[in-house]
């Protein structure tokens, strides 16, 4: 499997109401390294996976409504918990759109998986994966 990956980051404020949750039930800060990685088994007519460029515009783009935001005042995420894990998917769901709407250059409807890691330290991080 081929593929091409991603970074950039994001600084947000939310809580995260649960007991299970703890200390992160009040409002704290988190910043986030984001990767994206595109696959696919073969490459394109151009000899790619996607586009490296337009990948880095797309997930830009993604981050930007929600980066140095406080979650829990945006009106999207008003009564979801806006964990690790549900902000892996939010991402995800957004990237996969753009590239079926063909944003990743072309050949970007051969992809077979993109998977949206989302590093909240040098010992933590979460992930989801699927196809677009």
């Amino acid at each position: 499997m081929y593929a091409v990956e991603v970074r950039d980051h994001i600084m947000i404020a939310h809580s995260i109401p649960g007991e299970v949750f703890g200390p992160a039930q009040k409002l704290h800060g988190a910043t986030y390294v984001i990767d994206v990685a595109f696959m696919r088994e073969t490459l394109s007519e151009d000899g790619i996976v996607v586009d490296i460029g337009r990948a880095h515009d797309v997930l830009k783009a993604t981050l930007a409504p929600i980066n140095y935001a406080n979650l829990d005042a945006l009106p999207q995420f008003q009564g979801i918990k806006t964990t690790t894990e549900f902000l892996c998917r939010h991402i995800f769901d957004a990237v996969a759109a753009a590239a079926r709407e063909g944003r990743l250059g072309p050949g970007s409807e051969g992809l077979n998986l993109i998977r949206v890691t989302l590093n909240e330290s040098h010992v933590a991080r979460a992930w989801y994966e699927g196809r677009p």
